[in-house]
């Protein structure tokens, strides 16, 4: 019998570009806010076309690790932001059709222990954000959109309180499921807006005590309350999340 052998994977040469910059970003060779060099003398440096390291940051760009600021020409290294990190993720997991259930169950794994640690770790900017979403969320006149940003706000809040980074980042996806629901059941369910506005107040103030046992168990009930309201709302909770 003959051997044979694998096909060579040819990648292409922006990719390996690509992938030379963001060794330097990960490494801290190039740190937050330095700014590239033109792509004429990046082009010069790796001894390919202009065309091809365009391409190359036109790839991190998207993927968050480069930015152009205003009035300027070059690159500038940045981070990504959560929520764009979250959107990939999101996505992912619509695309293995998570249900509504899935995503309620892992919220009431994370946010009571997320409401605790931001009793422990808060700091007097933290309550000054909590209270803020508090009060856009208990606006009468919020229509349903503004409702549910300000209801997702106060999550956020929560897990910034934490002093947590990583806390947010497996926050933040969770929230991008959870919103096609809220829009619903704050539509279809009349005590929704009071039952959740209630819970943050209680939950805040807890924070601001630094009552690490009552915020978790206000959160719980929090979360808990959600599922009574898709049941009110007729929400499918065995339906995928699109």
């Amino acid at each position: 019998m003959s051997v044979e052998f694998d096909q060579i994977v040819l990648v292409p040469g922006y990719r390996k570009v690509a992938a030379a910059i963001t060794q330097r970003i990960l490494s801290r060779q190039l740190r937050e806010g330095e700014r590239l060099p033109s792509e004429t003398e990046l082009a010069r440096q790796f001894g390919v076309n202009r065309s091809t390291v365009r391409e190359a940051l036109r790839e991190l760009e998207s993927g968050g690790l480069l930015e152009r600021r205003p009035g300027s020409k070059l690159m500038t290294v940045s981070r990504p932001r959560h929520r764009a990190i979250a959107k990939d993720v999101s996505r992912a997991l619509a695309l293995h059709d998570v249900t509504f259930l899935e995503v309620w169950e892992a919220l009431t794994r994370f946010e009571p222990p997320f409401a605790e640690i931001a009793a422990r770790n808060r700091a007097p900017a933290d309550l000054e954000s909590l209270s803020a979403a508090c009060q856009s969320f208990a606006d009468e006149n919020a229509d349903t959109e503004k409702a549910v940003h300000h209801t997702a706000e106060f999550f956020r809040a929560i897990a910034r309180a934490t002093h947590n980074q990583v806390l947010g980042l497996v926050q933040e996806p969770l929230l991008d499921l959870l919103e096609p629901s809220l829009r619903v059941m704050i539509d279809k369910v009349p005590q929704a807006r009071a039952r959740i506005a209630a819970a943050q107040r209680r939950i805040l103030e807890s924070i601001a005590k630094r009552d690490t046992d009552a915020a978790r168990i206000w959160m719980s009930r929090h979360i808990r309350d959600f599922r009574k309201g898709y049941e009110l709302a007729e929400i499918a909770l065995d339906c995928r999340i699109t």
